[in-house]
């Protein structure tokens, strides 16, 4: 099954039935033909700052592109340092 993709304003919709007119998110959901979870998730992420919620594709916020930075720069130092203990322990083996 092909996952369905929504538009910022059919979250932002869904998010305000929610908050402002007082619908359940499992309401909402019913209404509109997806899941409640999927609802509430929504609600979960437009918490913060409605104008940062659902940025779209390839529009990070600074913040998700810094997360993203460093967790690429943990693989590459954990590799290093799985490289550098083979390393060590050939080295031990030698003068041993």
């Amino acid at each position: 099954m092909k996952r369905q993709k929504f538009s910022r304003e059919y979250k932002l919709e869904a998010v305000k039935q929610v908050r402002e007119q007082g619908v359940s998110s499992a309401q909402v959901a019913r209404d509109l033909g997806i899941s409640p979870n999927v609802v509430s998730r929504w609600v979960r992420e437009s918490a913060g700052d409605i104008k940062k919620a659902f940025p779209g594709q390839g529009q990070q916020s600074a913040e998700q592109a810094e997360i993203e930075r460093l967790k690429r720069e943990i693989v590459r130092l954990k590799a290093e340092k799985d490289i550098l203990k083979k390393a060590a322990a050939y080295f031990a083996k030698e003068s041993g």
